[in-house]
This record gives structure tokens, C-alpha cells and sequence, in this order.
């Protein structure tokens, strides 16, 4: 949890202690239905939620905005991105229904009332929005094969809409046909060695009707 003060002074008393819940909710939760692995429930706040909270690092995302976190697994990057942005409207996706139902009582666990979850495959959504953020769940090409569409036509933020994927590792080969692409380092944000590989990669994708 120091992690999360350290790098977020500002945050509010409710978001600290939304973070600080998040342990406890967790490692009740991952007994029952294991989201996260053994080894990193013991580390949860840096490799699981400050590592989500990496694309804050890049784009603080402004008042109404949508995001869409496609294969969000146990949560992330989607819940700690929800407490950091209260004003903001997330939608969590995954394919996998008992993964949903321990994020769906963590978002009840926190009293988070921005966050709504979907049991289905991102193909099926049909609604759209500023920013679709993941964690690595498919090489870059298939991920914005199935969030084509999905992207709103309204620009709020400096950086323009389209996908913010936390990727480590060589992505020059993958990224090739994307010239448009920037990657952030993390280990420009984050001075802990588990960031030295790890990178938020930002994608700008058109508005298609």
C-alpha cells in the first residue's frame, strides 16, 4: 500500500482506504475462486495494482469519461483505475463468469458505484468509448481486431482515443504495423526492478460508424 501513497500523494481519504480494503477483499476472495496467483496475491499493490495504475502515469483521464477494460480477469487494470477515477465510467469484460463474480464483490466490497461488469466476449459490446485498456491479454493485432468499432468519435483528452495496453517485454516486432503507436517505460514512472520491462503501449484507433 505504501507504493500506492508513495507514487498518488493526492489521493482522497475514501480512494486511500478503497486500496487499502482491496488486500483483505482479495485474499478472501482468491480462497475461494483463485483470480490471482499464490506468488502475487503476497504482492498484490505492486504487481497487480500499481502496475494497473501505470496507465494513470501516462493519462489521467477526465470527468465522464468511458473505458472499457477488455479481459479483465480479476480486475485489473479496471478497479484500480475505477477508485482513482471516481468520475469516470468503467466497464469490465471477460469471458470467464467466476473470475466476474469475485470482481463483481470486490466493486461491492469498495462501494464503487462507477463500475459495471459483463460476462462476454468483447466482440459482443455494442457501445463505445475514449479509452479500452487491458493487461496484455492477446498480441496487438488480434486485440484491435475485436475492439474494432468500439471506439467513441468525441476527443476529451490530449492523447487520442484508442487502446492503452500494459505489454512487457520486446514489442518491436508486434508493434511493427502500427506506426502510430508510443510506448511508455514504466520504469520512467516506478523505480521498483519488477518495472524495468514493463510498458504501457498507446494506440490511437479512428471513430468507425
Amino acid at each position: 500500500m505504501e507504493f500506492i501513497k508513495r507514487y498518488f500523494p493526492e489521493l482522497t481519504e475514501i480512494q486511500v482506504r478503497q486500496f487499502q480494503l482491496l488486500e483483505a477483499l482479495y485474499k478472501d476472495w482468491n480462497l475461494k475462486i483463485n483470480v490471482v496467483s499464490r506468488k502475487d496475491i503476497d504482492e498484490l499493490y505492486l504487481r497487480h495494482v500499481l502496475h494497473s495504475l501505470g496507465i494513470a502515469k501516462v493519462i489521467r483521464f477526465k470527468p465522464e469519461s468511458r473505458i472499457l477494460d477488455v479481459g479483465t480477469g480479476g480486475g485489473f487494470p479496471g478497479i484500480p483505475l475505477a477508485i482513482l477515477h471516481p468520475d469516470c465510467q468503467f466497464h469490465l469484460v471477460d469471458s470467464i463468469a467466476k473470475k466476474l463474480k469475485v470482481v463483481d464483490e470486490v466493486i461491492e466490497g469498495l462501494g464503487l458505484t462507477n463500475v459495471k461488469t459483463t460476462h462476454s466476449r468483447v466482440e459482443e459490446i455494442d457501445e463505445q468509448f475514449d479509452f479500452i485498456v487491458s493487461r496484455a491479454v492477446a498480441v496487438m493485432p488480434t486485440f484491435v481486431h475485436w475492439v474494432k468499432g468500439k471506439i467513441a468519435k468525441t476527443q476529451r483528452h490530449e492523447l487520442k482515443n484508442g487502446i492503452l495496453y500494459l505489454k512487457g517485454g520486446d514489442l518491436s516486432e508486434e508493434l511493427k504495423p502500427y506506426q502510430t503507436a508510443t510506448v511508455y517505460k514504466l520504469s520512467d514512472y516506478f523505480e521498483e526492478g519488477f518495472f524495468d520491462t514493463k510498458k504501457v503501449v498507446h494506440l490511437p484507433l479512428k471513430y468507425k460508424s
